[in-house]
């Protein structure tokens, strides 16, 4: 059985302006997710600055997601970590919390060879008992899973089922499925990559998009899984302008903006994140107009 089908949110993380996380704001938006039908909450990744969240934080947001969600929907908790004993840790408490699963980020920074994310990827699997998604985003880490890497590990240890794909390689994706077939669950990474990879075979995405339309993505993400092929490439081609605007200035600043223009007072960003520059604001809220939702 499949972690989530359709769109799981890469939720953010609200603060209030003096940048303490705000626990009632996520639990207002973590409410208005499962009313508007986001199929899983994805807590403390790229989008929810995890790179600033100090570990008590981060691990004080896991718990508050899943004590909030309640089992209604999946929540996948992101433990990774350029530290595999810090990822561990993390992993294991995420666990102890009742996360249902794990996203883990490739190792950033100090990176690793091929072999070396074998280990790594084993040696928290090997910790924990809760299923993990593998997280492939080589323009932000620097290292790339390759195809032959995901099956090794999928087809090698318990509970590795899944890959979040945002390496914008359809090729590679491609490949990634080739070998793996059924053994992986693929979800795009990528908002305006969705059909395409659902049409090799994913399963669904995980979205920063869903931040400010979660409907609309569950739908255009179900759409191709029901079958309705033409509804679900109209559906991706509609939102590529605004998926471009989300994306004008690196993840998360602009989704954060698009938030708060929308009124959801999710607050400021943590350095070295900042505001958005003057015409980029511009371009997202138009954008955001255009979709009806400003």
């Amino acid at each position: 059985m499949s972690i989530f089908t359709g769109s799981a949110v890469a939720i953010v993380t609200p603060m209030y302006e003096n940048g303490d996380i705000n626990l009632e704001k996520l639990d207002e938006i973590l409410e208005w997710h499962i009313q508007e039908g986001t199929d899983a909450i994805v807590i403390t990744g790229t989008t929810g600055e995890s790179p600033t969240l100090d570990v008590p934080e981060h691990m004080e947001v896991i718990k508050r997601c899943v004590e909030t969600v309640n089992g209604r929907i999946p929540v996948i908790a992101g433990t990774g970590s350029n530290s595999t004993r810090s990822a561990i840790e993390m992993s294991v408490e995420a666990e102890s919390y009742g996360a249902d699963a794990l996203l883990l980020v490739t190792p950033y920074y100090n990176k690793a060879t091929q072999s070396g994310l074998k280990r790594h990827y084993t040696e928290i699997a090997e910790s924990v008992n809760i299923p993990i998604i593998m997280y492939n985003v080589p323009s932000r880490t620097g290292t790339n899973i390759m195809p032959e890497t995901a099956a090794y590990l999928v087809k090698n240890t318990k509970n590795i089922v899944g890959i979040k794909e945002a390496s914008g390689n359809i090729s590679q994706v491609a490949k990634v499925k080739q070998l793996c077939g059924d053994a992986i669950e693929l979800y795009s990474g990528n908002d305006d990559q969705v059909i395409p990879l659902e049409a090799l075979g994913g399963i669904g995405v995980i979205s920063v998009l869903a931040n400010v339309a979660p409907k609309f993505t569950h739908d255009m993400a179900t759409a191709l899984l029901q079958g309705e092929v033409e509804k679900a490439a109209k559906m991706q081609l509609q939102c590529l302008p605004l998926c471009d605007a989300l994306f004008c200035e690196v993840n998360p600043i602009p989704v954060k903006t698009a938030m708060n223009l929308m009124g959801m007072e999710v607050g400021p960003l943590r350095g070295p994140l900042y505001e958005m520059d003057a015409p980029h604001v511009e371009l997202l809220k138009k954008e955001l107009a255009a979709f009806g939702l400003l």
